[in-house]
């Protein structure tokens, strides 16, 4: 019996590894998708840069968080031997790779909406710090139980802040922390011209779509492999993130007029908001979240460049910022059994969690950004701007014409 219990125990363990390997490889391959949403997007001159600033953020970010932060949220170092490390098939260290693939989606959020006009180093160093510091003080918080406010939530209002997957944890941290920075540099040269709008067209409409693409293959790893457990696996997530995902796309093919741009970040907007509740929404719910965050981001993203003058190049923070507020609200709505959910959150702590991480995001943010515009300057000059910062940072720009 001894024998046939540690083969399960072995089955287990070595199951769980593969299982959580898997998402943490899904995950990743995502950041090729954020990559090239950001090529397509920006204008040609700035393409090269957008590729090295997602493979340098990753780098940036697997340091910061390995040495500090994944210790920060979780009490765990891996300053130990690779016996101590190895146990249990080595899941503890995959179960770090999985969640660091989530820590490192912060930065990349942030590169689209600071794209084309700021310094490649200054940003390396942000990186840094927002990994190690600012996401693993909100991320222990939520998702290990740090400094208590979960527990305070589950005895003041019945249920602790849920977010399954990272609408507000990941997305919205790195969409409110995108707004202090875009804030802090400005627009880009000539992007209002008497006080009206001037179109910057996408670069490549073809890699924008490859990439909004990756992104949503990825994504049923970043929501299903959330579970971390094979135990755990639900189809509902899977089937929830479909729903989202849809729904979010045919509002902003009709609310965006057919524009592809809006068309191809519609299922982002979807799955944005779908994070926190799909493994408890019904797939109705689901569909009622994308398809408002689909149009959430429309209406957002146009305000903000018009009206607001923000200039987000990618609209990371309607996308992930806003779209991620009403993921983690929609969680205490639709999760609900009074609307088809399984039920087991609260409204008021969804509000209370979101409202937080939001906070935290822009107080973070604006320390972070500020202190090294403060120090370093954030901005390229005028003249590498015109440039762009293919030829002024890279020496080399996208295509040859030989």
């Amino acid at each position: 019996m001894e024998n046939l219990q540690s083969a399960v125990d072995t089955l287990v363990h070595s199951s769980n590894t593969l299982f959580i390997l898997i998402g943490a490889v899904m995950v990743l391959a995502m950041h090729a998708g954020f990559a090239f949403l950001e090529v397509g997007t920006v204008r040609q001159k700035n393409q090269v840069n957008a590729l090295s600033k997602i493979l340098s953020d990753f780098a940036v970010s697997t340091l910061a968080y390995f040495f500090i932060g994944y210790w920060l949220s979780y009490g765990v170092t891996f300053l130990q031997p690779a016996a101590v490390l190895s146990a249990d098939h080595g899941y503890g260290l995959v179960k770090f790779f999985f969640l660091l693939t989530f820590a490192a989606a912060i930065p990349a959020i942030i590169s689209g909406g600071i794209a084309e006009r700021a310094r490649f180093v200054p940003q390396l160093c942000a990186t840094a710090l927002i990994v190690a510091f600012i996401y693993p003080f909100f991320e222990g918080m939520i998702w290990n139980g740090n400094y208590g406010l979960q527990a305070w939530l589950t005895a003041q209002f019945g249920a602790a802040f849920h977010d399954f997957a990272g609408s507000v944890v990941v997305h919205a941290m790195g969409g409110w922390l995108a707004l202090a920075a875009v804030l802090l540099l400005g627009p880009r040269n000539g992007r209002y011209r008497d006080g009206k709008l001037v179109a910057f067209a996408p670069s490549s409409i073809p890699f924008l779509a490859l990439g909004s693409w990756i992104l949503i293959v990825g994504w049923f790893g970043f929501n299903v492999m959330s579970a971390q457990t094979l135990q755990g696996v639900s189809g509902l997530v899977a089937v929830n993130s479909l729903m989202a995902m849809v729904g979010g796309t045919v509002a902003a093919l009709i609310v965006g007029r057919n524009d592809p741009g809006f068309l191809h970040n519609g299922p982002l907007a979807g799955l944005v908001a779908v994070c926190a509740g799909s493994d408890l929404m019904h797939p109705v719910g689901a569909l009622m979240t994308g398809a408002i965050a689909g149009a959430l981001f429309v209406w957002c993203f146009t305000a903000a460049q018009v009206k607001w003058r923000i200039d987000d190049v990618l609209g990371v923070w309607p996308l992930h910022g806003l779209c991620g507020v009403w993921g983690g609200i929609a969680c205490g709505i639709f999760g609900s059994t009074a609307l088809g959910g399984l039920g087991g959150v609260s409204l008021i702590s969804q509000l209370i969690g979101t409202a937080l991480g939001v906070a935290v995001a822009l107080i973070g943010g604006f320390a972070v950004y500020g202190s090294i515009k403060a120090l370093h300057g954030l901005r390229l000059s005028q003249e590498q701007e015109y440039y762009g910062a293919d030829l002024s940072l890279h020496k080399i720009g996208a295509v040859s014409q030989d």
